[in-house]
């Protein structure tokens, strides 16, 4: 595990030596520099270590640690702040990992695996807890809903699966037909939102087991679902290349998509690049696979950022909950933590 450190030259080092401590204060005080807005040890931290392809990061719920997977088989648990020690390596999966979620007290992780099954992690003793089986081909998305915890789960194998965490079987099966690449709770976790191959955007009613609402508007494969702060709208990220809006609130309009954002791409490799939105719904954020990080504003639509730095497909990407920090995960191996101004 590494953090990137800038090394100076040997005759920088001996100017160096030579400052009073004076200067040396006066220097850190260049007024040419940007304030800073976060708590990072630096603007811009690139954190390295996974062997393969990340796929997948996420903030803990209160920001002090983060969580990373992927094509290694491996979770990564880090400090945000400080040199961004990793301090946990959680092995067991035996496929790639598609996603994953913090529960809403910071206490456990749950990942969705290539090998067909979900995992709980107890992330103070760093062991799995709970292993999820059901699903009879990949399971691309998993999200938690807030106390009690239940889990829900999209697969290859065409199902929407939801799960308590405290029963190792599943508890609903719904059938989707097409594969499932994408899955989120409302906001009253009363329903479940889907999206997949065939391009539509579903809601399940839990309690009478069947489609409550059918949103079109995508030519391709969805590859995120999210849901926003509010729990008014949802977030969808299509193969498309388009980043949609939609009202899920009851009663609204039965045109729901609201907004479209385009720039970020997708390509031939296909991956499940992800979107997410700031803690106060206030900008959008998407990963594209032309190794760029795109930031609307979410009133206007207006691109505010266009982020380099990755050498691969961006493929997560998700904002700290109290601090203007954004995160990204890549094809290139590595992660990169900013803030945003």
């Amino acid at each position: 595990m590494s953090i990137e450190v800038l090394k100076r030259a040997p005759d920088e080092l001996e100017l160096a030596a030579k400052r009073t401590k004076q200067d040396l204060v006066l220097s850190t005080q260049d007024t040419n520099l940007p304030p800073r807005t976060s708590d990072l040890a630096a603007p811009i931290m690139h954190l390295t270590g996974h062997a393969a392809e990340v796929f997948c990061c996420k903030f803990g719920p209160y920001g002090d640690i983060l969580a990373s997977a992927g094509f290694d088989r491996q979770i990564f648990l880090w400090n945000v702040f400080g040199e961004c020690e990793n301090i946990a390596c959680l092995p067991g999966h035996t496929g790639s990992i598609s996603q994953i979620s913090f529960t809403k007290d910071g206490t456990h992780l749950i990942s969705a695996s290539t090998d067909k099954s979900m995992a709980m992690w107890d992330l103070e003793a760093g062991v799995r807890v709970r292993r999820f089986k059901g699903h009879q081909s990949f399971v691309n998305s998993c999200d938690v809903s807030d106390s009690p915890t239940m889990i829900c789960s999209g697969s290859d194998d065409g199902t929407v699966r939801l799960w308590d965490s405290r029963r190792r079987h599943c508890v609903k099966t719904l059938n989707s037909k097409y594969q499932v690449t994408a899955v989120c709770f409302n906001e009253k976790a009363d329903s479940i939102l889907s999206g997949g191959i065939d391009n539509h955007i579903k809601m399940w009613d839990l309690k009478h087991s069947e489609i409550s609402l059918e949103m079109k508007g995508h030519c391709d494969t969805i590859t995120c679902l999210a849901l926003s702060p509010d729990g008014n709208f949802v977030l969808s990220n299509s193969m498309d290349n388009t980043v949609r809006m939609w009202d899920v609130r009851p009663f609204a309009p039965a045109n729901r998509c609201l907004k479209a954002f385009v720039g970020a791409q997708h390509n031939f490799e296909k991956n499940l690049i992800r979107c997410c939105w700031s803690p106060q719904g206030t900008k959008i954020v998407a990963g594209s696979s032309d190794r760029m990080v795109y930031v609307w504003d979410t009133s206007s639509r207006k691109l505010l950022y266009k982020l380099p730095g990755h050498s691969g497909s961006v493929n997560d990407v998700d904002c700290h909950p109290k601090q203007p920090i954004l995160m990204t995960a890549s094809s290139d191996k590595s992660i990169y933590m900013g803030e945003l101004k």
